[in-house]
């Protein structure tokens, strides 16, 4: 799997997670972590444990929280010659609490921390010529300066004749960041594959049905579209095809992260050549096995561990 090398651009941060369900942080709560995040960093982790070329581009302080990214990033195969590391900057952040209903409640620190400010030039220019797929995270479009650099790295990949896949990955925190809305539909303009969840389907057509959603997608240019479903498994379309699969049955015990490792999975077996049933059998294993270890990055997956829970579930 190495004739392409992936590459994503975004946040890398550290999450802090409460031990008790409740709502918020207006109060005192133990905490545990600190564990490696940040949804293009836990994307490129899982590319990277697949045996697949990849790379990150972005900036962290001279710190332990940095230090604990660039470690695991860099054990798991990541090219992190593109993370600038700030002397004087802080590691993003992000504090976590699990409500009683299963959602979560965030404060995050990333706007303002090191990867706020992310940047084309020097070794982060150079990596991105040797990359022939781009994966653009919605939740990475939080900051001018990072959109930028997520805007001309696509369009730099896709000049050379590379591809580009599209996770809008939105929260509700920043959703309404400057500029997010029209960020997003650039990308779109230049994405081969788009990998929304749920009601992200809708993000950019009116439609008033999946079918007609999709459908629309296609129409304006997106190759293949794959709609992940959660528990219930996900589902592929392209302008032949329609293939459909159902999740794994696991106990989960932390959500988080396991899009993530979903989109990375599909996105490595689609780059090889597999067909869409395989791409999804194996995405499907990827978040099913993501959910079941405690911590955002501490479930990516090994092929051989992936391979393992498919043999599993079907005997």
């Amino acid at each position: 799997m190495r004739q392409s090398k992936v590459l994503t651009i975004g946040e890398v941060l550290v999450e802090i997670v409460a031990t008790e369900r409740g709502n918020g942080f207006r109060e005192p709560v133990k905490l545990i972590g600190p564990f490696p995040s940040g949804a293009p960093a836990i994307f490129i982790d899982q590319v990277g444990k697949l045996g697949q070329a990849a790379a990150i581009i972005s900036r962290v302080g001279d710190d332990d929280f940095g230090h604990v990214n660039l470690d695991r990033l860099k054990s798991d195969g990541v090219d992190v010659s593109g993370i600038d590391v700030d002397p004087l900057g802080t590691t993003g952040s992000a504090f976590v609490r699990y409500r009683e209903d299963g959602g979560r409640n965030f404060v995050f620190n990333i706007r303002h921390s090191a990867c706020g400010s992310i940047e084309i030039k020097g070794p982060a220019a150079a990596l991105v010529e040797t990359c022939t797929h781009m994966h653009v995270m919605g939740s990475s479009l939080y900051a001018p300066s990072v959109v930028e650099a997520i805007l001309k790295a696509t369009r730099r990949i896709k000049a050379k004749g590379g591809t580009v896949s599209f996770d809008p990955n939105l929260r509700a925190e920043i959703l309404n960041s400057p500029g997010m809305r029209e960020a997003l539909a650039i990308v779109l303009g230049e994405t081969d594959l788009f990998l929304p969840s749920g009601e992200e389907l809708f993000l950019f057509s009116p439609a008033d049905s999946e079918k007609e959603a999709v459908a629309n997608l296609l129409k304006g240019g997106v190759k293949a579209v794959v709609l992940k479903r959660g528990a219930a498994g996900a589902s592929y379309f392209d302008a032949t095809r329609e293939v459909s699969l159902p999740g794994f049955k696991v106990t989960e015990v932390d959500p988080t992260g396991a899009g993530d490792c979903f989109g990375a999975t599909f996105v490595t077996f689609w780059l090889a050549g597999a067909d869409p049933e395989t791409a999804l059998r194996y995405a499907n294993a990827a978040g099913a096995k993501a959910v079941t270890r405690s911590g955002p990055m501490e479930g990516a997956s090994t092929r051989a561990e992936l391979d393992a829970l498919i043999a599993e579930q079907r005997t």
